[in-house]
């Protein structure tokens, strides 16, 4: 059974954390997330009696961390169901994204080949392959959004050719929360010679994702979306793949050798890609994280979700001045607008009452075009989401007062 009041128990800052004199109510999990006391005591405990570097040492201290690096992969593997070896520690899914651009696409694009992403993409997901078109000559081509923003494998067949090369899309968008079926994204994109990219940094943390059996090349996230540390994340890749790989950052713990001739061999995957010192207490916390996860069950945190983005949808869809971007998407990322109010005063509004959402472009600044609107605002909810919160956060937005009250109260 999924006890909601016993998962809340273990994190802190849902134990009486006051804001602007109200009980926090938390719903900005898809920027990132809270902390349970199992992952700080792991940052603590590595900070107090593990610290040591990794790679290579001659005594214990070091050795245990390096099994702990080795731990980490393991757990992260069996979230996806990848190897271990295929698991790339990074910095987050910026960094993995950027890793993979500039290891795979830089090196294997060429003029006039094709890079197809979509107009819902984040900054992270987009950037990138923006820079390598430049650096390479490759050309950029989106994916049409259906008319609730969504990416199908209909369209993707629209705009595939056999000179296309890439395709990096989001498994779940930050904006609307719209699941695409990866699965079906990689057999065409396998059909016609490409590979499959996917931002998995709403995906990963919310629902079961399979890596092996969705054919995925590359798969990114980051540890502080998934109640884990900031500063530490995952490129998940096909081992073949990386091995392809010219290593983008270079430096100490990546390399078997290198001599005055000006030449370098690298190791093997994954640790190819981790040059310099890795964020070891990122990792520790991060480790704690996933089996955190694992011990609650990622189909029973979906189902969470679900259930409450029906509930809070279900409320929102009786106020005549509440525009919901995304009622179908049911998967616990609600986009919406309180008529003739800028979502950036709603959300000092409803600071105000001690409830934290997201307002803005969300980094996917393109998709404002489509929905035609400069900003929304953003509510996201996640395993220790009640539907206590989501009374209040509604209650707020219909009864919430004058949004000049939020700036001189």
């Amino acid at each position: 059974m999924y006890d909601v009041k016993k998962i809340r128990e273990q994190f802190p800052m849902l134990n009486g954390k006051i804001m602007q004199g109200h009980p926090l109510v938390y719903l900005d999990n898809a920027s990132t997330t809270l902390k349970p006391q199992c992952v700080i005591d792991a940052i603590n405990n590595y900070l107090c009696n593990e610290t040591a570097n990794s790679h290579r040492g001659d005594y214990d201290l070091l050795f245990n961390m390096d099994m702990k690096v080795l731990e980490t992969r393991k757990v992260v593997a069996k979230l996806v169901n990848s190897e271990p070896n295929e698991v790339v520690f990074t910095s987050g899914d910026t960094m993995s994204l950027n890793l993979i651009a500039m290891s795979y696409g830089f090196q294997f694009l060429k003029k006039d080949d094709e890079i197809i992403v979509s107009e819902a993409e984040h900054a992270s997901n987009l950037l990138p392959w923006y820079e390598i078109s430049h650096l390479t000559g490759a050309v950029i081509k989106f994916i049409p959004l259906d008319k609730e923003g969504r990416l199908t494998v209909e369209n993707l067949q629209k705009v595939i050719t056999k000179k296309t090369k890439i395709v990096s899309i989001a498994q779940v968008s930050n904006v609307l929360g719209n699941v695409v079926d990866v699965k079906s994204f990689a057999k065409v994109a396998h059909e016609n010679g490409a590979v499959l990219v996917v931002d998995g940094a709403q995906s990963v943390p919310h629902m079961p994702i399979d890596f092996k059996d969705s054919d995925i090349d590359f798969l990114t996230f980051s540890s502080h979306k998934m109640c884990g540390p900031t500063g530490v994340g995952c490129l998940v890749g096909k081992y073949e793949l990386l091995k392809q790989m010219w290593p983008y950052f270079v430096g100490g713990g990546m390399n078997v050798s290198f001599n005055k001739n000006i030449e370098m061999v690298p190791y093997e995957p994954p640790m190819r890609f981790e040059a310099g010192t890795l964020n070891l207490e990122g990792i520790c916390g991060f480790k704690a994280a996933v089996e955190f996860l694992l011990e609650i069950g990622i189909e029973n945190i979906h189902k969470h979700d679900q259930e409450l983005c029906d509930y809070a949808i279900s409320k929102l869809e009786k106020c005549d001045d509440i525009v919901i971007y995304n009622k179908n998407s049911r998967n616990g990322i609600i986009a919406f607008n309180k008529k003739g109010v800028f979502a950036q005063d709603e959300a000092t509004l409803l600071n105000s009452k001690g409830i934290a959402i997201r307002s803005g472009q969300h980094c996917a600044k393109i998709l404002n075009d489509f929905l035609g609107t400069p900003a929304t605002c953003r509510m996201s909810t996640y395993l220790y989401t009640t539907k206590e919160d989501i009374d209040a956060f509604v209650d707020a937005l219909i009864n919430g007062g004058d949004i000049l009250d939020a700036y001189f109260n």
